[in-house]
C-alpha cells in the first residue's frame, strides 16, 4: 500500500536505485524478446517503496527520458517524461558502472528479419530541436557512457546493421522487379575492409550506383555517431552516389532515415581528437 506521507517528496537514493535496476530488468527482457508484465513490477516497486502506481509509473518514465537523452534504448511502453529529478542520473550512473552484463551491449543474437514491405522501414530525418540546458550531472553521464564511442567500438552491432542494410536493399530492388541488381549488391566492407569510404555497393531501380555508409545504433534517431575523414572525403567526392542510413532502435524495431552530401546541411560536423605522429 501507498504511503500518503511521501505524496510529492523527492524519491531517496534507495528507491532511485531500486526503481533504476527494475527498469532494466524489464529492459533487458524486452532487448532479448521475453515476456514480462509491468503492471507486476510495478506492484513490487509499490510495495517495496511506498510510492503509489502512479508515482511508479511517472518514475519509470523518467528512467525512460534519461536513456533516451543517452543515446541507450528504452522500453517504448513508458514514453519518455522529461521533468525528472536530477538524482536519477546518479542512480543510473550507479547502476550502469557496478553492472557486469548490460543489455544494450549485447551483440544481436540475429539480423532482424524484413518480414515487411522494405520501403516502410524508413522514416523521415528526425526534425531539428530548439536546444535546451544539459544539467551538469546529465552532461557527466552522458560523457562517461558515451553513445558515439559506445556504438563504435561494438563491432558486432555495427556487422549486424550492415548486414541488415544490405538485405533490406536486395529486398528493395527485388520489389522493383530488379532481381538482377539485386544480385549485384554487395557488402564492401565485409568483402574489402574499411577503407572504401562506404559498405555497401547498392543500386536504385534505374541501375545507378548507391554507395552506402551504415551507421547503426541501438538508442534513438537523434544518437550522435563517428563519421570518419574517409567517409566523409567520399561523400563529398561523390555526392551523386553517397547516402549515410541511420540505422537506429535496431535491437527493437529497426527503422532507418537517410542523409545525402552536403552532410552539413543536416549535421554538425566537430572534430573530436587529434591523430598524432612523430615529427
Amino acid at each position: 500500500m501507498a504511503d500518503q506521507a511521501k505524496s510529492g517528496t523527492d524519491w531517496t537514493e534507495d528507491e532511485l536505485d531500486a526503481i533504476v535496476a527494475d527498469y532494466f530488468v524489464m529492459l533487458g527482457d524486452e532487448l532479448a524478446g521475453r515476456p514480462y508484465v509491468k503492471a507486476a513490477h510495478n506492484a513490487l516497486l509499490v510495495a517495496q517503496t511506498g510510492r503509489s502506481r502512479g508515482s511508479v509509473e511517472f518514475k519509470y518514465q523518467n528512467v525512460s527520458a534519461v536513456l533516451e537523452r543517452m543515446g541507450l534504448p528504452w522500453i517504448f511502453g513508458f514514453k519518455p517524461a522529461r521533468n525528472y529529478q536530477g538524482a536519477l542520473a546518479g542512480a543510473i550512473d550507479r547502476y550502469l558502472s557496478k553492472s557486469s552484463i548490460i543489455p544494450y551491449e549485447l551483440p544481436p543474437s540475429s539480423v532482424p528479419l524484413i518480414s515487411e514491405e522494405a520501403g516502410s522501414l524508413f522514416v523521415p530525418v528526425p526534425a531539428l530541436e530548439a536546444a535546451t540546458p544539459i544539467p551538469k550531472q546529465m552532461q557527466r553521464l552522458i560523457r562517461k557512457f558515451d553513445p558515439v564511442e559506445r556504438d563504435f567500438r561494438n563491432r558486432a552491432l555495427g556487422k549486424a546493421g550492415e548486414k541488415f542494410v544490405l538485405e533490406l536493399e536486395q529486398k528493395k530492388l527485388k520489389g522493383q522487379d530488379r532481381g538482377d541488381l539485386a544480385g549485384k549488391v554487395r557488402w564492401i566492407s565485409e568483402l574489402e575492409g574499411d577503407g572504401a569510404g562506404f559498405d555497401i555497393l547498392s543500386y536504385d531501380a534505374s541501375g545507378n550506383e548507391r554507395l552506402i555508409e551504415v551507421k547503426t545504433t541501438n538508442g534513438g534517431a537523434k544518437t550522435p555517431f563517428y563519421l570518419t575523414r574517409n567517409e566523409r572525403e567520399v561523400s563529398n567526392e561523390r555526392p551523386d552516389a553517397w547516402h549515410l542510413y541511420r540505422v537506429h532502435l535496431f535491437a527493437q524495431t529497426p527503422q532507418v532515415f537517410t542523409l545525402r552530401p552536403p552532410l552539413e546541411n543536416a549535421l554538425y560536423l566537430n572534430p573530436q581528437s587529434w591523430r598524432a605522429s612523430f615529427r
